[in-house]
């Protein structure tokens, strides 16, 4: 409960250190993103103890309607999405943006955790089994990519490969699941080369190349983390954010962390993100109900890999694609998101605890011994080795 509340509370701080400069660029007030991400993170909080308390089984019965509902959005996003940076990838409602995609997140990990749940009595057949919600998994894939949103669906991708993997599907089904995706990749590549999308793979591992196009954004990275050092620079007397660095309080908010931070302050954030992920594989494996299991699961894995993306962008790893750092980053749906889904995954950490104190483990009896009921021998002991 603690670890996500810090990561939430730690990020309002970094993106009003990191927004002010923006916001006043923008002919915005320079505490504009900052209440922003403050009523997110109430909304969001509201969410998690709401899902602390409403028993996660109960999801397994509308599970159909969130995946509807989510699946709606997204059509919803493809006539009427707000458009920005050349994608459209949220829908305004009611004065609030909200990005349809990082809600299907949460779905599709509830989708796939109750279908895979329900196939374990034959998870080993593949027609049957393994097949079906993947489906409705392409489905939702093609619609992100439709916004364009590579990021979003990688994640979901690599989310749903995790909870097949750990639902105990065959090698070999596996192995033709992902022949048919490279298959599949190969054939779709060529629509999918454009020359931003090349420049972003030329800035990421060779962005000396060309400084002042693709590689632009990670130089800029580079220099915040190298003039971070250990220590960093102080709060709030970040360089590159006064208009060096894009999206300095979004996808790049961990560059600003180490400029002002240091090394410090970047071993603390991503500590407290491994805390999350192994906490959350910790009740996976605990947890002795296969839903729940699942369910834990893909929610550590979302939190992990779309950390692992964010840091590998920044850091030259994996080319630039627009993946914020959970609990960190400027963004309402994904604070909301992330924190509804710490709500489940408490619930599931509480079940897993009642489950414990209701049988808990009994010592096993020593082997070879028998309890003698009418006669104590001269020790006075009421056990006897066996010859």
């Amino acid at each position: 409960m603690i670890t996500p509340i810090l990561l939430s509370v730690f990020g309002i701080v970094m993106v009003y250190s990191a927004s002010m400069v923006t916001a006043v660029v923008s002919g915005l007030d320079s505490t504009y993103y900052l209440f922003k991400q403050i009523q997110w993170f109430g909304l969001g909080m509201i969410g998690f103890v709401i899902c602390s308390i409403i028993p996660y089984q109960l999801y397994q019965k509308y599970i159909k309607l969130i995946v509807l509902i989510s699946v709606a959005l997204l059509v919803l996003v493809l006539f009427f999405g707000y458009e920005a940076n050349n994608a459209a990838r949220s829908l305004v409602i009611a004065g609030f943006s909200i990005q349809p995609s990082e809600f299907v997140k949460l779905s599709l990990i509830l989708y796939l955790a109750s279908a895979y749940s329900k196939k374990q009595a034959y998870i080993n057949e593949f027609g049957r089994g393994v097949l079906p919600p993947l489906v409705l998994m392409a489905i939702i894939l093609g619609l992100i990519i439709k916004q364009p949103d590579i990021g979003t669906a990688s994640i979901i991708f690599l989310i749903t490969l995790t909870i097949i993997i750990c639902s105990g599907v065959r090698f070999k089904h596996m192995f033709a699941l992902l022949s048919v995706g490279v298959v599949f990749l190969i054939f779709l590549l060529p629509s999918f080369i454009t020359e931003t999308r090349i420049a972003r793979i030329t800035g990421a591992y060779q962005p000396f190349a060309a400084p002042e196009a693709g590689g632009y954004h990670l130089i800029q990275s580079y220099i915040a983390i190298g003039v971070g050092g250990f220590t960093g620079e102080g709060l709030g007397q970040s360089i590159q954010k006064l208009g060096y660095l894009w999206g300095a309080h979004t996808d790049f908010i961990m560059s600003i962390i180490a400029e002002e931070l240091g090394l410090i302050g970047v071993i603390i954030v991503i500590g407290l993100l491994a805390t999350i992920v192994l906490r959350g594989l910790f009740i996976s494996r605990k947890c002795k109900d296969s839903f729940g299991a699942l369910l834990a699961l893909g929610i550590a894995s979302m939190v992990g890999i779309q950390s692992f993306i964010n840091l590998g962008a920044i850091s030259g790893i994996l080319p630039i694609t627009g993946v914020t750092l959970p609990f960190i980053s400027y963004g309402g749906s994904s604070l909301l998101v992330l924190l509804i889904s710490m709500g489940i995954l408490n619930n599931i950490a509480k079940s897993v605890k009642q489950v414990d104190e209701n049988h808990p483990v009994q010592s096993p009896k020593p082997k070879n011994v028998k309890k003698i009921s009418s006669v104590q021998n001269r020790g006075g002991r009421r056990w006897q080795r066996q010859s």
